[in-house]
């Protein structure tokens, strides 16, 4: 299934230059450039990656998977639809970008009590500051944040050492590296 994933991706998500073409969120300008919605949005996609990720937390004995909308909303609801049908149910949240104003005022959307073991999900890994605004927003509404897994680590800026910092067990299911080794050979697809 990862190798699957990885040439979807290359074809759908992934583009690289051998000069820094590509401006990213923090400004800088980067040889490479991930979205991953192309895939993740995509049956296929989304049944890949719910496989992958729930093989990646099916023996940490969470309660939940979420992480901020919209990265990590398809995410998890691919988790946790594969974790029902491998009778392992593992709940999806979401964290909002700016909390509510009115109503029942919270950063978490989801079904799970203060105290729920959980891990924060993430698309794409660069300087971990998205991950790390996410383990803390749901640390205030009382999750226990156990583990990280992001889909891709862009293997730069100390992103995942940063995370490691807020929470010990961190994964990742592709890594720069890999989509590189493999673009070549799928990129003309």
């Amino acid at each position: 299934m990862k190798n699957e994933l990885i040439e979807m991706l290359c074809r759908k998500s992934f583009k690289y230059s051998r000069t820094p073409v590509f401006k990213l969120v923090s400004g800088e300008m980067s040889c490479f450039y991930v979205n991953c919605k192309p895939t993740i949005l995509h049956p296929r996609g989304m049944f890949l990656v719910g496989h992958l990720v729930f093989e990646e937390i099916k023996s940490s004995g969470l309660a939940g998977v979420g992480g901020l909308t919209f990265g990590a909303d398809p995410i998890s609801i691919a988790t946790a639809f594969v974790s029902e049908i491998k009778n392992k149910p593992v709940h999806a949240f979401s964290i909002r970008k700016e909390q509510k104003d009115h109503g029942i005022i919270k950063w978490v959307e989801g079904d799970l009590q203060p105290g729920a073991r959980v891990a924060i999900l993430e698309d794409v890994v660069t300087t971990g500051g998205s991950t790390i605004k996410a383990i803390e927003r749901a640390r205030s509404e009382g999750l226990d944040v156990v583990k990280v897994v992001t889909l891709i680590d862009r293997q730069e800026n100390d992103g995942v050492e940063k995370i490691k910092q807020h929470v010990k067990e961190v994964s990742s299911i592709i890594t720069r590296d890999e989509l590189i080794a493999a673009y070549g050979d799928y990129s003309t697809i």
